[in-house]
This record gives C-alpha cells, structure tokens and sequence, in this order.
C-alpha cells in the first residue's frame, strides 16, 4: 500500500470541491483518491477548523491557535451581525404584512 502525502491547498481544493457536488464518492473517482481519505479530512476540518495541522513547537501550537480563535470570533461577530439585519428585514415585511393597506 502506497501512503501519498497530499499538501494542505490540494485538500482544501478537495473539500471545497465535495462542498459544492455534495457527492465525496465522485469527487474521490475523480481525483484517484479513497473516499475514506476524504472523509478523514472532512472529519479533521470539522474538529479543528481547517484541514492544517497544528505545529508541533508549543509557541507556535499557541499562537496558530490564538490566530484559529481570532478568525472564527471575528467571523461570529460578522454573522451575528448579518442575523440581526436579517431580523430586522423580517419583522418589518412582518409589519408590512399585517396592515391593511401598506401604502
């Protein structure tokens, strides 16, 4: 059995790929990959945020995590933000809905 080591863009590729068919089995077909591996690294995505491992030297596990942490705060606070204007949209077609006349 042939272990290949695969780089971190060529995964992300990957996954952005399953995302968008929605089918691992065919993207897997396509590329000569196992769907197995492929499941492996939608399961690592998932756990840590990215396909990238962390490094091994402790400072350096610190600060990639400090940087995973502040990626995924700011990113909540972006969406936060989104769901309330979305919110708002709605009790206002809500509004809209309910009279009689909106004119």
């Amino acid at each position: 059995m042939i272990k290949r080591q695969y780089s971190d863009e060529f995964k992300e590729q990957i996954l952005k790929e399953c995302q968008e068919t929605g089918n691992v089995a065919l993207v897997a077909r396509r590329h000569e990959i196992s769907p197995n591996t492929i499941h492996t690294w939608i399961k690592k995505q998932r756990q840590r945020g990215s396909v990238k491992a962390l490094p091994k030297a402790k400072d350096a596990r610190y600060k990639a995590m400090e940087k995973q942490l502040k990626e995924v705060s700011t990113e909540n606070d972006r969406l936060k933000r989104l769901l309330a204007e979305k919110e708002l949209e709605l009790a206002i077609l809500r509004e809209l809905m309910d009279c009689k006349n909106p004119r």
